[in-house]
Order: structure tokens, then sequence, then C-alpha cells
């Protein structure tokens, strides 16, 4: 399928007319992939304004901007002009520092290394992990603090840290974050696993079981509990009590406390979750999503409620 003249003329306005333009699925304030996401969490570093374009609302400029541009995925950044990549061009770029003089902008000063706290059962289990001496343990830092840590080789621009007798490593967005990090090993029912704090971290969405749930309303503890299904959802299954987050309901919740305690569903809770993200970017602190929607209440609490 070829690209059609007055749909190149459209993409080459938008991309002529703004000096950053990224395509992606979704918006700046709710991204409907993992991979826009990515590339929203980069740009929002440096970048007070740019544009974004949703994909998802317009299958033929979806389509149109794959063929403009030669690239086959989705997101794709433009600055100035030039096409600069997808997710994994401009997270490389990101961790190199590259990212900075792409968007033209003051490279600053180098990253100082922040300091960071490991306990010896962290460095015990690192040690016993690790499979070459060429492996370094690299920690990841989103803008919501969401941790990553991996093993790999040292990559240009990476930041050393120095912390037990060991060696980490953090690309320079992660660093800015790290400051006052700590890194311990604590056994749980399921095994052992690692576990970050900083007193950086920024609230998160929680997760909710419907059991809690069900516990919580039980014991009358206030809450508020939105449905984000659509209305013909709604026709074959309601979990009582919900409030549709439709647009009255969408006006409903901005009369709310910041710290109101906030409860959203849907299907399998995947929507639910992009939805606890959006009002967590608003600036409500107090936000759960229902593990396995309602699908889980059905099965786990609330047989009555039917499946579909």
């Amino acid at each position: 399928m070829s690209l059609s003249e007055p749909m190149r003329a459209r993409i080459a306005t938008i991309i002529r007319e703004n000096d950053v333009v990224l395509f992606m699925k979704g918006t700046r304030t709710m991204p409907q992939c993992g991979f826009s996401a990515t590339v929203v969490s980069m740009l929002d570093e440096h970048l007070p304004e740019y544009r974004t374009v949703d994909v998802l609302s317009d299958p033929a400029l979806r389509d149109g901007i794959k063929e403009f541009s030669s690239w086959p995925t989705i997101p794709q950044l433009y600055i100035r002009g030039e096409f600069v990549g997808g997710c994994d061009i401009v997270k490389e770029l990101h961790a190199t520092g590259e990212l900075v003089k792409t968007l033209g902008l003051a490279q600053g000063e180098p990253q100082a290394p922040p300091s960071i706290r490991v306990t010896q059962a962290a460095i015990t289990a690192f040690a016993s992990a690790r499979e070459s001496d060429a492996d370094f343990v690299h920690i990841e830092i989103d803008p919501s603090h969401t941790y990553g840590l991996y093993f790999g080789p040292k990559q240009a621009g990476d930041v050393e840290v120095e912390a037990g007798g060991m060696v980490f490593l953090l690309d320079r967005a992660s660093a800015r974050r790290a400051e006052g990090l700590s890194i311990d090993f604590v056994d749980g029912a399921s095994g052992g696993g690692f576990k970050l704090e900083s007193p950086n971290d920024s609230p998160k969405v929680k997760q909710l079981s419907p059991a809690a749930l069900k516990a919580m309303r039980d014991g009358g503890e206030t809450l508020e509990l939105f449905d984000v299904r659509t209305e013909q959802e709604r026709k074959l299954a309601n979990i009582e009590g919900a409030r549709h987050l439709d647009q009255e309901g969408q006006q409903y919740l901005e009369t709310l406390a910041k710290d109101a305690r906030i409860v959203f569903h849907c299907h399998h809770g995947g929507r639910s979750q992009a939805a606890a993200e959006h009002y967590l970017a608003k600036g409500f602190r107090n936000l759960y999503n229902l593990q396995g929607g309602i699908d889980a209440w059905s099965q786990d609490v609330d047989p009555s409620v039917p499946r579909y």
C-alpha cells in the first residue's frame, strides 16, 4: 500500500511545524504501550513541552508514518525535521548523554556518582549470581522510581558507584535518582529477592487483590471504586458500588482529595492500571489497581457476578 500524497503532506506538516514530535501509541499523559511510555519518560526529563501524535486514534496515520519513515515500529521520534529512531535508539542516546545534544540542549556537568548503601546479604546474593568478572550489576530507576537490576558489561556513559566492595553501574538518568538508595536481599514465603528503597521514591500505584478489596469494604474503610470499562461491558457485569469512570465520573474524581483512597478496576487489570497511572501523574497519591479486574472478583469473591 503506497502512501497517499495527502497523508504524506499531513505528516510532513506535523514534522515541519514542531521541533520535537513523537508519533506514539496513546498520549503523553496516558501512553498505551511500554515502548511509547519509555520514550515519553526520557523526553519528559529534558523538555517541558513537545508534540505527541496518537497513531491509535488514526489507523491511516499509523500505517502512513511507518511508510513515511521506512521504519516498521512505533514510537518514532523526529527532532527538527530529522528522523531519530524508535525506542531502542532513543534509549541508547539517552544512556550515553547524546540525547541532550540531539535535542540541542546544554550538556551540563558530568554526572556525579550517587551515594548508595548495599547490605552484606545483597552483596553475597550478587556474588553468587555473577557468572563472569566482565559482568557488573546495572541499576535502572525510571521516573516513577520503578527499579531494575541486571548483569552486563560496562557501556559508554555509565556512571560507576562503589559500595560494599562492588562496582555498580547506572545510566545518567538513573544516577540522578539514586542518591540515598539502599539495596538489601530478603527472604520471603516464595523465596528470596532484592529490596530497593530510596528517600526519593515517588508514590506508586498499589496492587490490590479481590480478597483485600472485599476485606476493606467489609471493614467499612473509606474508598472510592471506579470502573474504567465501557458502558457495554458494564451491562454484562458489575461490582456493586463501582462508579463508572465516564465524563461524570471523571469530574467527580477530580473533586476528591489528593490523598483519597481510590481503586480502579476493568476486565482484567490492564486498562485500570493505565487509568491509575494517569491520575498518579495528576498528583493523586493513594491509588490502587484491582488485580485481575472484575474477572478475578467473580472467581475469588462473588461468583454471582457474570464472567465474560
